[in-house]
């Protein structure tokens, strides 16, 4: 029977219909899928799906979150152990799961496993190892076998580039970890003792004891360039020899006394404010523009593909209510479904501290392009503000009611006082122009600040935001 842990349907594929609704993105005969579903299904034998915590890596498992019915967290390349930490140490009741292919664990992320093993909180460590970059081209890893070939070493890894990393090992042999396995995949046998192995590492993670950590020799046909037979094989007669399998630590657990947390975290803002000495906090000032048009708090998000300026826009805004005396967060994010895609920033202005800096409902939407404003246009609160390039989209899609949607020929204005570069310029001209979200020149001089090593594009850059204002002031008046 399948697990309920995993989804009925995954919504990335295909809007979840057909059979690409039951079917995972990983290639035929990858080592990923049985893994999640080993996973899945201790979770739900040890009745732990409402408290479990499953962090995604970057690499082939990046969309885990699509299929496993758990709280999700997506983490930055090799950041995983430390994300797990945050989850663990907020939450001492949750289940905290780090899944971690050997690029992201044994390379950009060997540092934060090693830390985050040492300090012994109970966590639950998966490290997939299939002895190569997978996602992204078939690159040397730091597992790859000795002669292996691949895109970066294509006469075969030589003793010049280093020797493997035999992770399990290494990892036995930190204080903090209680048990230590390698498994494989390649035969119904060793994938009962990867299942078993998988699910006690979350025992001992329930029962508070330790890092569990689990290595776990997967099958990569697509760059064996070779069967699923053909890389099972390759597993067990070339990948056992140099990692062999087995237990390479298992701590009894009264050796190894329970993790008792120092107390429960707290989240009440006066309970943390008390135990600085902070009194209640006021008002950072009064933000005319801030307040007219949105009251306390303005949340914004400006979209649109690499190199449209959206990420200069965004924190030149940021900076500017910073400068008005507001607390403001940026932060952006460069689209890692797929390169090309959709760039984006979330900023965020109030009187008061801003308790989280991501935007998933903004007051206020810039978009430089198509994609951005369909995937984000429909997200935006009633009585919110619409703000599009009408110089690359012509006509907008269909939006939601109760929006205020300006067209703003960004790009051609741009071009027209001197390079269709400062069309983001443009843009904050505009936007300050329909909002009064901020005094204009407090943004232009964020933007006079920018520029203070770059003199020649100062005047164009000004002459850029004051038109994108008179356009904006005007296409305000015939609302």
């Amino acid at each position: 029977m399948a697990s309920r842990v995993f989804y009925p349907t995954f919504e990335r594929h295909d809007h979840a219909a057909g059979l690409k609704a039951h079917a995972t993105h990983y290639c035929a005969g990858c080592g990923h899928g049985l893994v999640h579903r080993y996973l899945a299904e201790s979770i739900d034998e040890l009745g732990i799906q409402d408290r479990t915590v499953a962090i995604s890596p970057v690499g082939c498992a990046v969309f885990m979150y699509y299929y496993l019915d758990v709280g999700n967290t997506q983490a930055a390349h090799g950041r995983a152990p430390a994300v797990a930490l945050g989850h663990k140490l907020a939450n001492p009741g949750s289940i905290v799961i780090s899944y971690q292919g050997d690029g992201d664990l044994a390379s950009i992320g060997l540092a934060e496993i090693f830390s985050a093993a040492q300090l012994g909180v109970p966590l639950s460590v998966i490290f997939v190892n299939n002895a190569i970059y997978g996602m992204t081209g078939g690159q040397m890893a730091p597992t790859t076998l000795p002669g292996q070939k691949t895109t970066t070493s294509p006469e075969g890894r030589d003793r010049s580039m280093g020797q493997p990393l035999r992770v399990a090992e290494q990892m036995a042999l930190l204080d903090g970890t209680s048990y230590v396995e390698r498994v494989a995949l390649y035969d119904a046998k060793q994938r009962l003792r990867a299942k078993k192995a998988i699910k006690k590492a979350l025992q001992l993670q329930i029962e508070g004891r330790g890092v569990g950590f689990v290595e776990i020799l997967a099958e990569c046909p697509t760059h064996l360039k070779g069967s699923a037979a053909d890389a099972e094989t390759w597993v067990r007669e070339v990948m056992v020899p140099f990692f062999p399998l087995g237990v390479k630590k298992d701590t009894t657990p009264e050796s190894l006394p329970a993790w008792t947390p120092h107390g429960d975290p707290s989240f009440d803002a006066d309970t943390v404010a008390a135990l600085f000495g902070a009194d209640e906090p006021e008002p950072i000032r009064t933000g005319e523009g801030l307040a007219a048009t949105f009251g306390d708090h303005a949340a914004l998000k400006l979209a649109g593909a690499g190199g449209d300026g959206a990420q200069t826009a965004a924190l030149l805004l940021a900076r500017a209510a910073i400068h008005e005396g507001l607390d403001a967060t940026h932060i952006p994010s460069y689209g890692p479904e797929s390169r090309g895609g959709t760039s984006y920033a979330d900023v965020r202005m109030a009187r008061h501290a801003v308790a989280s800096p991501a935007v998933p409902e903004p007051d206020v939407l810039v978009a430089f392009n198509a994609p951005s404003l369909a995937r984000f246009g429909p997200l935006v609160k009633r009585g919110g503000t619409i703000l599009y390039d009408a110089s690359v989209v012509p006509l907008a899609p269909e939006l939601p009611e109760g929006v205020r949607v300006v067209g703003i020929p960004c790009s051609e204005i741009a071009a027209s006082v001197g390079r269709v570069m400062v069309k983001n310029v443009v843009a904050l001209g505009a936007l300050l122009g329909i909002t009064g979200l901020l005094p204009e020149a407090t943004v232009l001089g964020a933007v006079r600040d920018a520029l203070r090593g770059k003199p020649a594009l100062l005047e164009m850059n000004e002459r850029a935001f004051a038109a994108g204002l008179r356009t904006g002031r005007a296409a305000r008046g015939a609302a």
